[in-house]
């Protein structure tokens, strides 16, 4: 079977199903930190951490650059 050529792929870089670290639904954004090893990610953590000041886009959506230097932030400021 021939693979389908990466602009047909949905989940191709750039495709439709791609995900763009810079907006990321909450649910997005808890699978892919919780792939990578955080041990906390999940949905409710994330709401948590946006109602405490987390920046989120005008959508919504979770950029994982910006929430990531945020929580960085966050653990400095409590010493851990």
């Amino acid at each position: 079977m021939i693979p389908p050529h990466p602009t047909q792929d949905p989940a191709a870089p750039g495709g439709a199903g791609a995900l763009s670290p810079s907006a990321m639904t909450l649910e997005q954004a808890a699978r892919v930190l919780a792939a990578v090893g955080a041990r906390y990610a999940t949905v409710e953590n994330i709401r948590r951490d946006i109602e405490a000041g987390a920046p989120v886009n005008a959508d919504g959506t979770v950029n994982l650059v910006h929430y990531a230097a945020w929580l960085a932030k966050e653990m400095a400021a409590r010493g851990d």
